[in-house]
C-alpha cells in the first residue's frame, strides 16, 4: 500500500490527511494552530500517525499547504492552498467547476478546469467581516464561544440585518442589536446572512460556473450552505460529507487535495525513473 500525507496549516486550525493509492482516506486529524505554526504541524502529524497506527516510514510522500506551509520542515514539497483545494474538491466531486472556501481568516472563490486545475480565483482577505473570524467575534460579543455558534443558528427564526461593509461597522451593528434586546440567535443568523452575501458576490467576481463545491470550516454550520443555496437557486451546490452527515469533512478538503497531489508526484517520479 502506498500512503501519502497532506498537511494544511491554516491560520486557525491545522489539518492532516493520510491517503492510500486508491485515493481513500485512511485517517485524518485536526488541531488548533495557535501561534507556533511549525509546532502545530508537527503535533498534528504525530497525532495522526499515532491514532492510525501508521509508522512514519510508511508514508512515502508528504505535501504541506495552507497559510503555514513554509513552516513544515518535514515536508517533501509544498503547494498553495488554492491548488490543494481544487484537487481535493475535484476528487470528491469531479463535476466541480467553482469552489467557495470560507475559513477563519480568508474567503476564496476558485474556478477550476476539468481535472482540478485552477483557472482563476478571487480572495477576500482584507476585512474580517468576510471571514469566519467575524462569526467568532460576534459570538464572543454576546458571551458565547465558537462551539455555541451551531446551536444558536439552529434556534434562529427571524434574522436581523447586519449590513456593515467593514468588520468595525458590522460589530457596531451587533452591539446595537444587543442593546435593543434582540435575541442572540437572530443576531448570529444575521451575521451568517451577511457572510453569505459577501461570498455570493465573490463568486460573481470570479465568474463562477456550475457546479459549485463548498469547503472550509464555516461550512460545518448547516445554515451557511443552506443560505448559499438559497441565493444560487438552480445551480448544483456540493457539500462534502453531507450525505454521510460528516460535518467536519469540508475542513479537510484542502489537506485531502495535498495528499492527492502527493500520489500524483510519486507517479511522476516513477515515470521519470523508468525513462532514465
Amino acid at each position: 500500500m502506498t500512503i501519502t500525507a497532506g498537511i494544511d496549516v491554516g491560520s486557525t486550525y491545522t489539518k492532516a490527511v493520510l491517503l492510500n493509492e486508491k485515493d481513500e482516506i485512511l485517517a485524518r486529524y485536526m488541531v488548533q494552530t495557535g501561534f507556533k505554526l511549525a509546532a502545530a504541524a508537527r503535533r498534528c502529524y504525530d497525532a495522526i500517525l499515532e491514532s492510525s497506527g501508521i509508522r512514519v516510514d510508511q508514508v512515502e510522500y508528504l505535501i504541506a499547504t495552507g497559510f503555514g506551509r513554509h513552516q513544515v520542515d518535514f515536508k517533501d514539497l509544498h503547494v498553495t492552498d488554492l491548488t490543494a483545494s481544487a484537487r481535493g474538491a475535484s476528487l470528491l466531486f469531479p463535476g466541480t467547476r467553482s469552489i467557495l472556501d470560507v475559513g477563519g481568516q480568508t474567503m476564496k472563490a476558485i474556478r477550476v478546469e476539468e481535472g482540478g486545475r485552477v483557472k482563476s480565483f478571487r480572495l477576500n482577505d482584507k476585512c474580517a467581516a468576510g471571514t469566519g473570524a467575524f462569526l467568532e467575534k460576534t459570538a464572543r460579543y454576546m458571551g458565547y464561544e465558537t462551539k455555541d455558534i451551531g446551536p444558536l443558528l439552529q434556534t434562529s427564526r427571524e434574522p436581523v440585518e447586519i449590513s456593515g461593509v467593514c468588520a468595525v461597522f458590522a460589530e457596531s451593528e451587533v452591539i446595537n442589536q444587543l442593546s435593543l434586546g434582540t435575541a442572540p440567535s437572530e443576531i448570529m443568523q444575521g451575521a451568517i446572512e451577511s457572510l453569505t452575501g459577501r461570498s455570493v458576490q465573490l463568486m460573481k467576481r470570479v465568474k463562477a460556473e456550475p457546479e459549485y463545491t463548498l469547503i472550509g470550516g464555516i461550512m460545518r454550520f448547516p445554515t451557511m450552505p443552506t443560505a448559499v443555496r438559497e441565493r444560487t437557486k438552480g445551480i448544483k451546490v456540493n457539500l462534502p460529507g453531507e450525505e454521510s452527515n460528516d460535518t467536519d469533512l469540508p475542513q479537510f478538503v484542502t489537506a485531502l487535495g495535498a495528499a492527492v497531489l502527493g500520489h500524483r508526484r510519486l507517479e511522476k517520479l516513477a515515470a521519470e525513473k523508468a525513462v532514465s
